[in-house]
Order: C-alpha cells, then sequence, then structure tokens
C-alpha cells in the first residue's frame, strides 16, 4: 500500500502527457462539455467558408482562423499549440522550432460576450499562425496553460503543391456495386521531387465529406512509369471506392420564434430554448432524391436578428433528434454537429414509451446537417442499412498525396485535390 501514491504520481507525470506522445493517433475532439461550435476554415467572411475544408498553402496569403464557444460567463486563460504530424496523424518528429516561425505557444486574446441570448456563452477567435513546413498538423487548445488540461483538438492541413495531382469520380470497377458506390481515380506527377522508391515515398490519403474515420489510404499504384514521373491509382479491388451514401438529412434552427424546416416545436423559456426535431424514418430503399445540402456540415446563422452579428447574437437550442426503428440497435446520430459520432450525445437512446430512439444535443442556431448509423461488429459505422446509397448522390473528396523524403523525418503535403464533381450546396 505504501507504492500506491509514488505510482499514482508516475501515471500522471508520464502517462497523461504521451495522449501527445508519437504512438498516439491525434484526432478532432472536444474534452470539456461547456465548449460548443467549434470551427477551424479558410478565412474569409461568407458563411461558404464555414464549409470549407482546413486545408491551406504554405504560400497562401490568407490564414486558417478558430471560432468556438465557451458556455461561460467570464472568460479564461485559454493557450494554443501546434503538434506536426504524420501522414497517419501520429505526433512527426519535428521539434517546434522546425515548423513553427515564432514561440508555439499562442494566447487567445480575442473573445466576445454574448448579446442578450439566454444562454450566456463567450465566443473566442483566433487567426491560426503561418508555418514553415507542409505536412498534417494538430491545433490543442488548453487551459491555464496547463498542457493536459485540454479542451479540444483541431486538425488542419498545410499543403506545398510540389506534385500536379488530378482525380475523378467514376463508377466503381465492381459491377454489382454500380448503384450504391463511387470510385475515386488518382494520377500523380512527382517529377519535381526526389523520389528513389515511389511506392515507399509516396501515399495517397482520400476522405470524403470531411469525414477521418473512413479515409483510404492508397499506398500500391495501379500503373508506374518512372521516367515520365507519373503514377495512377486506379485499384480493381475497391481499395479507393466509397458508399455513396444519400444527401443529408437537416435541420433549421434559424428560427426561436417559427417553427424551421424538419422542426416540429419550438419552445421559448426565460433560460433555455428547446425544439423537437420531426421524427425521421430510415430510407434504406426508394429511388434517390435530390435535394441541396451541406454534406454533413453545418452553418451558424440567425433569423431572428436580421443585420445582428450571428456569432454572438444567436441563442444555443437544446434540440432533441428521433428516429423510429426496432429497438436493439446501437445507433449514431452522424455529422459535424455530433463531432462525426465523437460526442458522448451522439449515442440515440431507445424510449420503450414512445418507441423511438433519441438524443439531445446543445445546437447554435443554424442550418445542421447529420444522418444515422449504426454500428458494426467492428466498431465502423453502417449508413446504408438506415441511409441508403445511391451513385448518383453530391459528395465531396478530397485526395492528399504526402512524400517522405529520403532521410527526412516528417511527411511533406505535397499535393491536393478537391472535387465536388455535382457540386449542390445550399
Amino acid at each position: 500500500m505504501r507504492f500506491k501514491k509514488p505510482i499514482l504520481l508516475f501515471l500522471y507525470f508520464f502517462l497523461i502527457p504521451s495522449f501527445f506522445g508519437k504512438t498516439q493517433v491525434l484526432e478532432d475532439k472536444v474534452y470539456a462539455d461547456h465548449i460548443l461550435s467549434v470551427r477551424i476554415f479558410p478565412q474569409g467572411g461568407d458563411l461558404e467558408n464555414q464549409l470549407n475544408s482546413p486545408v491551406i498553402s504554405l504560400t497562401d496569403s490568407k490564414s486558417l482562423v478558430l471560432w468556438f464557444d465557451d458556455v461561460s460567463y467570464d472568460p479564461e486563460l485559454y493557450t494554443a499549440k501546434l503538434i506536426h504530424c504524420d501522414s497517419d496523424w501520429k505526433k512527426s518528429s519535428l521539434r517546434d522550432t522546425d515548423f513553427s516561425l515564432s514561440f508555439n505557444e499562442f494566447t487567445l486574446m480575442d473573445y466576445s460576450y454574448s448579446v442578450n441570448t439566454r444562454m450566456p456563452y463567450i465566443r473566442y477567435a483566433f487567426n491560426v499562425p503561418r508555418v514553415s513546413k507542409s505536412g498534417n498538423y494538430l491545433l490543442k487548445v488548453y487551459k491555464n496553460r496547463d498542457e493536459n488540461a485540454v479542451v479540444f483538438t483541431k486538425r488542419f492541413m498545410v499543403i506545398e503543391n510540389s506534385a500536379v495531382v488530378a482525380a475523378q469520380v467514376v463508377p466503381p470497377t465492381q459491377t454489382e456495386d454500380r448503384r450504391t458506390l463511387q470510385q475515386i481515380n488518382t494520377s500523380v506527377n512527382y517529377s519535381n521531387l526526389e523520389v528513389i522508391d515511389p511506392q515507399a515515398q509516396i501515399k495517397v490519403v482520400i476522405r470524403q465529406n470531411q469525414r477521418w474515420d473512413n479515409a483510404k489510404v492508397l499506398n500500391i499504384p495501379t500503373f508506374l512509369n518512372q521516367n515520365s514521373k507519373l503514377i495512377r491509382y486506379e485499384p480493381f479491388e475497391g481499395e479507393s471506392t466509397f458508399r455513396a451514401g444519400n444527401e443529408f438529412r437537416f435541420i433549421d434552427l434559424r428560427f426561436i420564434r417559427a417553427t424551421g424546416v424538419n422542426v416540429a416545436s419550438v419552445k421559448v423559456e426565460e433560460s433555455l430554448v428547446v425544439a423537437d426535431a420531426r421524427v425521421d424514418v430510415p430510407r434504406p430503399g426508394g429511388a434517390y432524391v435530390q435535394y441541396l445540402d451541406l454534406n454533413g456540415q453545418f452553418v451558424v446563422q440567425t433569423n431572428d436578428r436580421p443585420g445582428g452579428n450571428a456569432e454572438v447574437e444567436s441563442e444555443y437550442v437544446y434540440t432533441t433528434f428521433y428516429l423510429n426503428d426496432v429497438p436493439g440497435k446501437n445507433i449514431k446520430l452522424m455529422g459535424g454537429l455530433s463531432q462525426w459520432g465523437k460526442a458522448p450525445e451522439a449515442t440515440m437512446v431507445y424510449d420503450s414509451k414512445k418507441r423511438l430512439y433519441a438524443t439531445s444535443l446543445l445546437l447554435k442556431q443554424g442550418w445542421y446537417d447529420y444522418q444515422f448509423a449504426s454500428i458494426n461488429e467492428d466498431g465502423s459505422y453502417d449508413f446504408e442499412s438506415l441511409e441508403g446509397s445511391h451513385f448518383q448522390t453530391e459528395n465531396e473528396y478530397e485526395v492528399f498525396v504526402y512524400y517522405r523524403g529520403l532521410g527526412s523525418r516528417y511527411d511533406q503535403l505535397v499535393g491536393y485535390v478537391y472535387l465536388q464533381p455535382n457540386k449542390r450546396r445550399l
């Protein structure tokens, strides 16, 4: 028993900091329940920018911006730090001085108080600092200068455009899946890079709708010409195919004095706004229906105060979502609103009295996309059984090309392509 205290001290000082060690996969995650509406996107003044992926060039004149809310009466001391990661999102071997242009610890000084809202909050804004190296980055925000008091982490990417990348969405090679899958064919010209072994030095990563949980990693090309410095990835076994899915469901929370689209009821109380979404039902079959969506993202907006600043004048709405399905399933509410299933509130709970699955989230006024997914035995998400899948579905894809130079200590992000071939966005 006398050794218990030293063991606890060891765990605190050594195991807890290893959360950001070299073997840990670093991810987008919010660790504090009072931190809401976390977004990181390229700088710009319109709503469209909020939907864009957090990707920026080393030579871009604009920066990335971080916005988030803290449900609190008083501001806290928050600090941001950058972590350089390899292509697999594990901490790279670079030191802070290798990529940071200044001391890698930034105090968040730009904040604003909410204005006449029932739930008080403080909205923080931060311009992500420039870096000198390309690659994957994790932005870590913590409290009171204590790196173990992490409140959230967000991924972003910095590219240097040293490779020429092309990509297209095509029907899958497997004829039996042509109605439900989308395949991404990619080619990379690496003539500006010093490549000895293309298969070992170049890696292609493809993701759909800004999700990382189902990203595809391509290491083995289907065509390689070292004379022309060209690699093609056109797999025949489904290595670059994605379930096309369905257009996202959505809920319009821009109003609190009226019910927006897909809102069943809104109740404005003295200290809280409460809303119920309309009851959803599974839609695995049936014909494809085309309509506009945000591909799983959300935007903050209020129609109750025209001309105002939605970031500080929007109310938070305690919103309950419902799904009418048979009991006994493990179902998640998916989308940017639930951190793509990582938030505790993403788990739907079956109510035997209502005979419905339900979950409730605090959402800032705006427009939110979402879908439902059941959990497979291996922990992966099954969207198709609840949402269906159609090749015609409009999705967005991103292709990232990473390169590891001989003797280098990090993965460079040398190429990037954004694909939205049938763009239909609100």
